[in-house]
């Protein structure tokens, strides 16, 4: 014996009203970002971060793999105002409630020294190992540069965009040294 057409639509009806009528479950919300942060704040604070972390190893070879005493030099500075920007950008990092995970890594992008380069540098030394790590100084300068302009052009927070008025500044005079 055949069931009529309208029982299998009504006993699902009948099953499924109790958790259509439900009320609505509690969901995970994101922390709310400060008002003074906006979306060119929040991606310069990731972006920047990321930048001086993936410059930190190449910098790590110098001491061993240079032997120009002027790439030593600029090594030592850029490692010095990375780190300073670097402690600066975490603190706003953290302030604007941005997520622990660095979103750039593993990405190839201008400015970002990629793993490959910095192995790639770890098999040289002398004149051709200065060679790869000026040519990666110079693309990390210059797109932290541009980024930093960016940011003061179009970010909001005040005090982001006074770190990156001081990044511009420190970047492009160390793109000129080197």
């Amino acid at each position: 014996m055949r069931k009529p057409w309208w029982v299998t639509p009504v006993v699902a009806v009948t099953l499924l009203f109790p958790y259509a009528c439900a009320a609505p479950t509690k969901t995970a919300t994101a922390p709310a970002v400060p008002a003074s942060f906006g979306g060119t704040d929040l991606a310069w604070i990731e972006l920047g971060i990321a930048m001086d972390q993936q410059v930190l190893p190449l910098l790590d070879l110098v001491p061993e793999h240079s032997d120009d005493p002027a790439v030593t030099a600029a090594a030592g500075r850029v490692r010095q105002f990375a780190g300073t920007e670097l402690t600066a950008l975490r603190a706003l990092h953290d302030e604007a409630g941005l997520p622990p995970a660095n979103p750039h890594e593993g990405m190839v992008m201008p400015g970002l020294v990629a793993a490959g380069k910095v192995t790639e540098a770890a098999t040289l030394t002398g004149a051709a190992f200065d060679a790869v790590a000026v040519r990666e100084l110079r693309a990390y300068l210059r797109q932290a540069s541009s980024l930093a302009r960016s940011e003061q052009t179009a970010g909001r927070d005040p005090r982001t965009r006074s770190l990156a008025a001081q990044a511009a500044t420190t970047h492009d005079a160390e793109l000129e040294r080197l």
